[in-house]
């Protein structure tokens, strides 16, 4: 890491914490006219969520199937939520789940055709707005990775592996969008949020 990174950073932790104790102070002394019950970190949990998808706290339940999809040498795609996220943003999230007799090995398609920083992942999944006649790709970090499941080498006979990828929102009048990930048949997924 740089000086200058670091002198920023430090910079920036300054500015959250000054922010933070200004706030802090322009209270109604003590008291909030908000109803006692958990805060955000207590009702999630201590993990969080990261953007390759590890320390997911709040994990799709697998009883709510929005679609299932098969994809070749017996892998199956079960798609548990597609919801409009803060900020502008959807997350689809579910299960790939290998139904075969043998490993799944042939994951490189699933990244795309475009050079990304991702590697083993997901990034080649892409959603089609019909209505709004526009397609949507993986929202990428400011280093290029994919917000989406990465690590994706080999998918043992029986396994299962969470799925997750983030794109822009499309516009709210747009209720349904079609699924695609190489390899696998399409779906049309209902919007929630």
């Amino acid at each position: 890491m740089s000086v200058r990174r670091a002198t920023h950073g430090k910079a920036a932790v300054g500015m959250v914490a000054a922010l933070a104790l200004a706030l802090t102070g322009c209270g109604g002394a003590g008291k909030s006219d908000k109803p006692a019950g958990p805060t955000a970190a207590q009702s999630q949990g201590s993990t969080g969520v990261s953007p390759s998808g590890e320390g997911k706290s709040d994990a799709p339940s697998a009883s709510q199937i929005i679609a299932t999809v098969n994809g070749e040498a017996g892998m199956a795609l079960t798609i548990n939520k597609a919801a409009r996220d803060a900020g502008g943003f959807l997350t689809i999230e579910g299960q790939l789940k290998n139904t075969g007799g043998t490993p799944y090995v042939n994951t490189a398609p699933w990244r795309g055709n475009e050079l990304n920083a991702s590697g083993v992942s997901v990034a080649g999944v892409t959603l089609v707005d019909k209505l709004g006649k526009k397609r949507y790709y993986v929202l990428r970090d400011t280093d290029g990775r994919c917000l989406c499941t990465t690590g994706l080498n080999i998918i043992d006979p029986g396994q299962t592996v969470p799925f997750f990828a983030q794109f822009p929102a499309p516009p709210a009048a747009t209720t349904e969008v079609d699924f695609n990930l190489p390899t696998f048949a399409t779906a049309t997924v209902k919007i929630s949020g």
